[in-house]
């Protein structure tokens, strides 16, 4: 038999226990309002705010939506004392919220990010930044083994290898550039950079100092693949290597008196080997390989490899105050 709304509630089988009169869930008879619809006893429906949570159903108990539905009783243990009601068999979850530090840190992450982004799109580039900032995009190589700082301009110790833009051009070892491509050359920051801007494959205009003597010549830059082409064919040429007979580490650049010119001095010469054999004595000078002025180490090391073993070159050294035309047969290394 039906009660009307507002009437006291029938005995339930657990005397802690008593029936919503709207909803018939289970509820503790000391509450005034039904936890699962809200209804108030003697007042009808009526809404709370008290936040109520819930196990999940597999830890036996139910959420308010699913509680009706499925017959089973809506435990809960908020707001009662223990002995009202069973507790819940899981720990209860907080949602956590983003306090008002973290959303101005974040807002402050994303600012220097989208600054630093911006900095990187329109900043230029400026001199000496070129190498750092390109070093991955294709630049201008002419073949030396690296730039130096000299008076009046930017220096280098060998051309290599053979057949790159410096070697076609008859620049070797010791040559001082102080114009480039129309540029002035002042030291080898300036070398470098100009090189940079340089487009691959562009012909220029060199002006360099050797022995005291203005020079001019014309060079045409190539890019990295060409330059790794050419050294390669170099490394792996059939004849292989030249070799003379001295010792690389006992060598020194000496100048010549009464001139401008310098030279190679060989401080060891190696027994039985081409340059003992032809005659090439310790401490001689060497001033000239092949045709080639002579006026670095690197240079002198770089164009004895580049021989061709068992060919003849001459090779022309200051012995003294004696100039000396020797020829040389090569050996192999």
């Amino acid at each position: 038999m039906s009660q009307n709304p507002g009437m006291p509630s029938e005995p339930a089988a657990d005397p802690g226990l008593t029936t919503c009169l709207n909803c018939h869930a289970p509820m503790p008879r000391e509450l005034r309002f039904c936890r699962n619809c809200g209804f108030r006893l003697g007042e009808g429906t009526a809404e709370y705010t008290e936040t109520v949570r819930f196990a999940d159903k597999h830890q036996g108990v139910l959420a308010p939506d699913r509680a009706t539905a499925s017959g089973q009783p809506l435990v809960t243990t908020y707001g009662l004392s223990s002995g009202m009601a069973p507790a819940l068999s899981g720990p209860v979850q907080k949602r956590r919220k983003i306090s008002g530090m973290t959303w101005m840190f974040l807002g402050l992450l994303v600012f220097f990010i989208a600054a630093a982004a911006f900095t990187a799109i329109v900043t230029p580039n400026r001199p000496g930044m070129n190498i750092e900032f390109a070093a991955a995009a294709p630049r201008s190589m002419v073949g030396v083994d690296g730039f130096d700082d000299a008076e009046g301009g930017a220096t280098f110790g060998n051309v290599e290898p053979p057949g790159s833009p410096a070697d076609k051009a008859g620049l070797v070892g010791g040559d001082i550039i102080t114009s480039f491509d129309g540029q002035t050359v002042s030291d080898e920051d300036d070398m470098s950079d100009l090189l940079a801007k340089t487009p691959i494959g562009k012909t220029v205009d060199v002006i360099y100092i050797r022995d005291g003597e203005t020079k001019t010549t014309q060079l045409t830059t190539v890019g990295r693949a060409e330059f790794d082409r050419l050294n390669k064919a170099f490394r792996s040429r059939p004849e292989g290597r030249g070799l003379f007979g001295f010792d690389d580490g006992r060598t020194e650049r000496v100048a010549i008196p009464n001139t401008k010119i310098f030279g190679v001095r060989l401080d060891e010469i190696s027994q039985s080997r081409p340059a003992d054999l032809a005659g090439v004595k310790k401490g001689d000078v060497v001033i000239e390989f092949d045709g080639i002025p002579i006026r670095t180490v690197d240079e002198f090391g770089m164009r004895v490899r580049r021989a061709i073993p068992y060919s003849t070159v001459l090779v022309v050294v200051m012995r003294g105050s004696e100039r000396l035309e020797i020829p040389v047969k090569m050996g192999k290394q």
